[in-house]
Protein backbone atom coordinates (compact mmCIF):
# COMPACT_ATOMS: atom_id res chain seq x y z
CA UNK A 1 0.00 0.00 0.00
CA UNK A 2 2.90 2.40 0.46
CA UNK A 3 4.41 1.69 -2.55
CA UNK A 4 0.83 2.32 -4.51
CA UNK A 5 1.09 6.24 -2.03
CA UNK A 6 4.52 6.77 -3.14
CA UNK A 7 4.07 5.98 -6.77
CA UNK A 8 0.42 8.18 -6.73
CA UNK A 9 2.38 11.01 -5.18
CA UNK A 10 5.55 10.81 -7.55
CA UNK A 11 2.70 11.13 -10.11
CA UNK A 12 1.50 14.13 -9.01
CA UNK A 13 4.34 15.67 -8.72
CA UNK A 14 5.52 14.52 -12.22
CA UNK A 15 1.85 15.88 -13.52
CA UNK A 16 2.64 19.45 -11.27
CA UNK A 17 5.89 20.16 -13.14
CA UNK A 18 4.74 19.03 -16.27
CA UNK A 19 1.47 21.51 -16.03
CA UNK A 20 3.99 24.46 -15.28
CA UNK A 21 6.49 23.65 -18.60
CA UNK A 22 3.90 22.98 -20.99
CA UNK A 23 3.23 25.76 -23.28
CA UNK A 24 0.22 24.39 -24.55
CA UNK A 25 -2.60 25.47 -22.72
CA UNK A 26 -5.06 22.69 -23.40
CA UNK A 27 -2.09 20.64 -22.16
CA UNK A 28 -1.51 21.61 -19.13
CA UNK A 29 -5.40 21.71 -18.22
CA UNK A 30 -5.40 18.24 -18.76
CA UNK A 31 -1.44 17.54 -16.74
CA UNK A 32 -3.69 19.49 -13.73
CA UNK A 33 -6.87 17.85 -14.22
CA UNK A 34 -4.87 14.84 -13.94
CA UNK A 35 -3.11 15.92 -10.80
CA UNK A 36 -6.65 16.74 -9.09
CA UNK A 37 -7.80 12.84 -10.10
CA UNK A 38 -4.77 11.66 -8.38
CA UNK A 39 -5.55 13.62 -5.48
CA UNK A 40 -9.11 12.20 -5.48
CA UNK A 41 -7.35 8.40 -5.30
CA UNK A 42 -5.15 9.18 -2.79
CA UNK A 43 -8.23 11.15 -0.65
CA UNK A 44 -10.12 7.69 -1.74
CA UNK A 45 -7.06 5.27 0.28
CA UNK A 46 -7.36 7.86 2.75
CA UNK A 47 -11.15 6.76 4.03
CA UNK A 48 -12.29 9.69 2.92
CA UNK A 49 -14.78 9.14 -0.36
CA UNK A 50 -17.24 11.66 0.02
CA UNK A 51 -13.73 14.54 -0.36
CA UNK A 52 -12.39 12.18 -3.28
CA UNK A 53 -15.70 12.32 -5.23
CA UNK A 54 -15.70 15.89 -4.49
CA UNK A 55 -12.29 16.76 -5.80
CA UNK A 56 -13.04 14.38 -8.42
CA UNK A 57 -16.05 16.10 -9.71
CA UNK A 58 -15.04 19.40 -9.07
CA UNK A 59 -11.56 19.35 -9.02
CA UNK A 60 -10.64 16.95 -12.25
CA UNK A 61 -13.68 17.73 -14.39
CA UNK A 62 -15.59 21.05 -13.60
CA UNK A 63 -12.53 22.91 -13.21
CA UNK A 64 -10.70 21.54 -16.27
CA UNK A 65 -14.13 22.18 -18.53
CA UNK A 66 -14.03 25.45 -17.69
CA UNK A 67 -10.60 26.52 -18.44
CA UNK A 68 -11.10 24.06 -21.76
CA UNK A 69 -13.91 26.46 -22.47
CA UNK A 70 -12.26 29.60 -22.00
CA UNK A 71 -8.76 28.59 -23.42
CA UNK A 72 -10.92 28.20 -26.86
CA UNK A 73 -12.63 31.05 -26.61
CA UNK A 74 -8.91 33.07 -26.91
CA UNK A 75 -5.85 31.77 -27.66
CA UNK A 76 -4.31 28.14 -26.98
CA UNK A 77 -0.80 29.06 -26.98
CA UNK A 78 1.37 30.82 -24.24
CA UNK A 79 3.25 33.80 -25.73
Amino acid sequence: MIFVTSLLVVLMLVGALAASIFRDLISAVIAAALVSLIASILFYFLQAPDVAMAEAAIGAALTAAIFIIAIRRTKRYEE
